[in-house]
């Protein structure tokens, strides 16, 4: 039995979501590749933008910075491998390297799902109590909502791991997924996995209704308070400076719900591939052009880099 054990423990685990023809693997090669490409881009953009501009160093900028430095670093996780995985075709992963891809991909997706609650309240208190906003946002209660953010997704992370590769993988080990997603590797093991899809659903289930009521009450104050504003032209400068959140909002936790807060999240993880490419890799992508396409305050300042350039 020891002996079973640590082989369980050293083998490789091996990767078969998207499987096709030796043409689509390739095709999906150079689109995750593509897209990594231009999420590191974006995203660094992004970074350098606010960081070179002084108009941006406000509450709402320093969340977005630290969103794109974390996409980047979520990003980072899945896509590079999943490309290579599908260009050379090998899709083993070690049993080390299948728990650290879990540990840091939960860290920072639970951590997202904080920091866009943060934002969240941001805007809140911006259009809501505008007389109070640069006393409250203090310096101080961002770099605490950032720092809690982190330490939610260090604790989830933990958890999530711990429990996952605390069961036994018997046979050929094969993950229905390009990469090491809690549910999919659950639904590898040869253990009764009830104690763990309840974890899953109870520990993710509470993050994500948890963050999302934060967010929607937000929202439903903002919405009122913008409906009250006597001036179409107020009214029209204060949805501006929420709609592109709005968007990463209704992008993120459409798809996490859907993966992770509803029961039977483990039992079809076939179904999972596609949909969890939307958070994975094309969220990270699109946050950047969302942010700069929408947000007239970013845009001035693009045009204005670019002027001096």
């Amino acid at each position: 039995k020891a002996r079973m054990e640590n082989h369980t423990r050293t083998s490789e685990f091996i990767l078969v979501g998207f499987k096709s023809q030796p043409g689509s693997q390739l095709l999906l090669s150079a689109l995750f590749s593509t897209m990594y490409i231009v999420t590191l881009v974006g995203n660094a953009c992004m970074i350098l933008l606010i960081r070179m501009d002084s108009n941006l160093h406000t509450p709402m900028y320093f969340f977005l910075e630290n969103l794109s430095t974390l996409d980047i670093c979520y990003s980072s996780v899945i896509t590079p491998r999943a490309a290579l995985a599908f260009l050379l075709g090998r899709r083993s992963i070690s049993y080390s390297g299948c728990a650290s891809q879990m540990f840091f991909f939960s860290l920072f997706g639970t951590t997202e799902a904080f920091f866009l609650a943060a934002m969240a309240y941001d805007r809140f208190t911006a259009i809501c109590n505008p007389l109070l906003y640069q006393v409250i946002m203090s310096r101080r209660l961002c770099v605490l909502l950032v720092m809690g953010s982190y330490l939610s997704g260090c604790i989830n992370c933990t958890i999530q791991t711990g429990f996952t590769f605390s069961l036994s993988f018997c046979g050929r080990r094969e993950i229905n997924h390009f990469f090491c997603d809690v549910a999919a590797v659950i639904h590898a093991s040869c253990s009764d996995t009830l104690a763990n899809e309840l974890v899953m659903l109870a520990v993710c289930g509470s993050i994500i209704v948890g963050t999302a009521l934060v967010v929607f009450i937000s929202y439903g104050y903002i919405i009122i308070t913008i409906l009250q504003m006597p001036s179409a032209e107020s009214r029209h400068k204060a949805f501006s400076t929420c709609s592109s959140h709005m968007m990463t909002i209704c992008l993120f936790f459409g798809t996490v719900f859907f993966m992770y807060a509803q029961p039977g999240a483990t039992s079809s993880p076939s179904k999972s591939n596609t949909i969890s490419v939307l958070y994975t890799v094309v969220i990270p992508m699109l946050n950047p052009f969302i942010y700069t396409l929408r947000n007239r305050a970013v845009k001035e300042s693009l045009k204005k880099q670019l002027k001096r350039k």
